[in-house]
């Protein structure tokens, strides 16, 4: 196989896999988020008085959830954007 070819092949998986890990850490973040509401509006729905404690604990599941589509998007700029695949990262 040409180098310059395998090279072409290799750039192209990263960006792949760059992409499987935002789309997967989104997926995920998703499913957090529903599980966050849900749980917002059975809380309301059995008690509605608690409504400004539930809402606290709402927003630290959502910036929980948020977490993980932060990490996958950092994991993605790492893979594209330092050279850390092909030994240009400094280390």
């Amino acid at each position: 196989m040409d180098a310059g070819l395998a090279k072409a092949i290799f750039y192209g998986l990263v960006a792949v896999g760059a992409g499987v890990a935002v789309g997967a850490a989104a997926a995920g973040g998703g499913v957090g988020f529903g599980a966050a509401a849900r749980g917002m509006m059975e809380g309301l729905a059995r008690n509605p008085n608690l409504e400004n404690k539930l809402r606290l604990y709402f927003f630290i599941g959502l910036a929980f959830a948020e977490t993980a589509i932060l990490y996958g998007l950092l994991i993605a700029l790492i893979l594209l954007f330092t050279g850390v695949l092909s030994g240009k990262a400094g280390f």
